[in-house]
């Protein structure tokens, strides 16, 4: 890995900063947004659809950070509808080979956070 990681908090976002982003779909803005409003918005649902809208990008570094972003919301805020984030975190899981780690730890913070046993066969051996 080349790519250097600078931490730093995560942005309170507005929700007309939040919409602003989404449009200029600019990948930098992309990959933390997920994490930014899964941390800091006070709209749990809000936040889930956020994740769920960018769990559609073609950047598989922004899918991967939309299931961490549920994995953050359900850390935070213990709430997720099972029926919307399950199938999008099982074929992120299918399909995102590049970031399965990110995945499968996403999976294994929502199952402790929510009590729910996504891909049990797939994180049994982690």
């Amino acid at each position: 890995m080349d790519e250097k990681r600078i931490y730093k908090p995560l942005d309170v976002l507005s929700n007309d900063e939040i919409k602003e982003m989404l449009n200029r779909n600019q990948l930098d803005e992309l990959l933390t947004l997920p994490l930014s409003v899964s941390e800091n918005h006070t709209n749990w649902k809000f936040a889930q659809d956020i994740c769920a809208q960018l769990s559609n990008h073609e950047s598989p570094a922004v899918r991967a950070n939309a299931v961490l972003g549920f994995a953050y919301i359900a850390r935070t805020k213990g709430k997720l509808e099972k029926h919307i984030v399950k199938p999008i975190v099982l074929r992120e899981l299918r399909e995102n080979h590049q970031y399965n780690w990110r995945i499968l730890d996403s999976i294994d913070d929502i199952n402790m956070f929510l009590k729910w046993k996504l891909g049990k066969s797939a994180t049994e051996g982690n």
